[in-house]
């Protein structure tokens, strides 16, 4: 069971951060962006990115002014059985169990299907590690979005080839569900409110992850866009980050990006989990298989499936 609004326990102290972010650095020329390789037990990213600043704001204590459809992102309280998460054959099943019933909660969906999962627990500089830095995964502390909104598509007809062509008609939504697997202090993670980031700031960028040819989004500078975060996001919490919805009318993406909260540059490197699920997330297709709008489909007869797919790593 999930919580819509985290508990106050009194009105929590603010912990605004001045920090930076990397966004693509646009060569002006309209070439596209470097593509990213990864497979083989490696990944290349070679894309150049600038640095720029910006206030992160701190929304603890107002964690249910954020929604999915509203701003492209929501935290909710959930906790899981699964702790350590180092052992694949209890996140593919306890894991997974909980979050697909997580999904259900809260889209009204009645069926989920998980494609992908990433645990992070390495450096932060960890791209610049070589061969197998796969295995030490860390924060990515580049701006961007998962898929395009053409390569949610790709996403959809390379997993559904037989039946791409009927559902691409109907609404379908790729989420990722974050979490700590411990307090996080170094390297937290922001999302940014969708409605300050326009589509002309974002640019198309091939990435190859074993043998699919997807497409995501690199971001250009813009001083407008607004970031948030959650000040010391514990296990028993999730950020949903939504990557894509064809749904035309609501938050369709928001960018995310790992940040430095200088008062804890000297922690140690942060974990997570992504269920794409040391941070934990993960990443779910979500495929409305009956009517184009989930929120009108809560309480009725007709509950929305979600799809996610998951391909073992």
């Amino acid at each position: 069971m999930y919580e819509e609004a985290l508990p106050i326990a009194g009105r929590p102290e603010k912990h605004h951060v001045q920090t930076t972010f990397n966004y693509w650095d646009d060569p002006g020329d309209g070439s596209k962006p470097t593509p990213i390789v990864i497979g083989g037990g490696r990944i290349s990213n070679r894309r150049p990115h600038l640095p720029h600043d910006f206030v992160v704001t701190d929304i603890s204590g107002d964690e249910d002014k954020y929604t999915l459809d509203g701003h492209g992102f929501q935290y909710c309280r959930h906790k899981s059985l699964e702790k350590d998460f180092v052992d694949e054959h209890a996140i593919q099943t306890l894991y997974y169990d909980e979050c697909r019933q997580l999904l259900k909660e809260v889209t009204g969906a009645s069926r989920v299907y998980i494609f992908n999962h990433k645990v992070r627990r390495g450096p932060t500089q960890w791209h610049h590690l070589g061969f197998s830095n796969l295995a030490n995964r860390g924060p990515v502390t580049r701006t961007h979005v998962d898929q395009s909104y053409d390569g949610a598509e790709l996403r959809l007809r390379w997993e559904f080839p037989e039946k791409a062509d009927e559902l691409v008609k109907r609404r379908y939504q790729i989420i990722n569900v974050w979490r700590p697997i411990a307090t996080i202090l170094k390297d937290p993670i922001a999302t940014a409110d969708s409605t300050s980031v326009p589509d002309d700031d974002l640019v198309a960028a091939d990435m190859t992850e074993d043998g699919f040819q997807g497409e995501q989004w690199v971001v250009r500078h813009n001083p407008a866009h607004r970031w948030y975060y959650k000040n010391q996001l514990t296990p028993d919490e999730v950020l949903l980050i939504k990557c894509f919805d064809s749904n035309t009318s609501v938050a369709r993406r928001s960018l995310h990006s790992a940040f430095e909260d200088a008062a804890h540059r000297d922690k140690e490197p942060r974990q997570s989990i992504e269920l794409v699920l040391g941070s934990a997330s993960s990443t779910f297709l979500l495929v409305s298989l009956r009517q184009p709008d989930i929120d009108k489909l809560r309480g009725s007869d007709h509950p929305t499936d979600i799809i996610a797919m998951y391909h073992p790593r």
